[in-house]
């Protein structure tokens, strides 16, 4: 099978306080012989009844296990945010136990690893505080936003993942990924800098670029079409340098 034409499976990893709904339409725009998955985060769209997760490596293993019952065949990672967080864990995880490595891994909207983590507390912000630092970075439906009662219903999702992401460490002695890494951004973003994307070079083997998009935070909302041409391209350049399965 020519290489632009072999399967994938494409995992797609939601933002803090989400769920699958915001990337519902990704499907349709990625090639028709994906098999692309948009997960769910325990707790959120359509595990709604499972209770929630704020452990980093506790999330990733919750969807390894998932993935076990897989069949074979190539797959890659892409995550935004708080998701690229996990889709990292998941690929560093994989390695350390030996297992298959995603052919590739995409990275959105979320800065390379510190020794000390995040500095900021914004899960433990009063209401009004993190409702107006919500608003600043988009993907939050002005709803949720202004009225009491959605916010009392989604607030603690929010809040679960917030402090999921600002309460993990990178582990001592972490090896640099060997998988290919491309890195998404907006030029806009009020929480992740250009220079802190950049800095997954440091952490990658095969460090395909930083792609920068016109926007903030959310910078593909609006339109994902100049996103996911990207993804494709690049996504479907690892594929093809990866060993065939057998």
């Amino acid at each position: 099978m020519h290489t632009t034409h072999r399967p994938l499976r494409l995992y797609v990893f939601h933002h803090a306080g989400g769920s699958h709904l915001l990337y519902r339409e990704w499907p349709a725009l990625l090639p028709a012989h994906w098999d692309v998955r948009l997960m769910d985060v325990p707790g959120r769209g359509r595990l709604s009844g499972r209770p929630q997760i704020d452990d980093a490596r506790e999330l990733a293993d919750f969807f390894l296990r998932s993935l076990a019952a897989e069949p074979d065949g190539p797959f890659a990672f892409f995550g935004h945010s708080m998701g690229a967080l996990v889709a990292y864990e998941m690929t560093q995880r994989l390695a350390a136990r030996g297992r298959e490595l995603p052919v590739w891994l995409g990275l959105s909207a979320r800065g390379a690893p510190r020794p000390q983590g995040e500095a900021t507390r914004r899960h433990a912000l009063p209401d009004e505080e993190l409702r107006l630092h919500l608003a600043a970075m988009g993907g939050t439906p002005v709803e949720v936003l202004r009225d009491a009662d959605l916010w009392e219903m989604f607030s603690p999702a929010i809040r679960n993942d917030l402090k999921l992401v600002e309460s993990w460490r990178p582990l001592a002695d972490t090896p640099r990924l060997t998988v290919p890494v491309a890195v998404y951004g907006g030029t806009r973003d009020v929480v992740v800098p250009p220079g802190r994307l950049a800095a997954w070079e440091e952490f990658a083997e095969r460090f395909q670029g930083l792609r920068m998009h016109e926007g903030g935070h959310f910078y593909f909302q609006a339109d994902p079409r100049p996103l996911l041409d990207q993804v494709t391209r690049d996504a479907t350049a690892a594929l093809s340098s990866a060993v065939s399965p057998s």
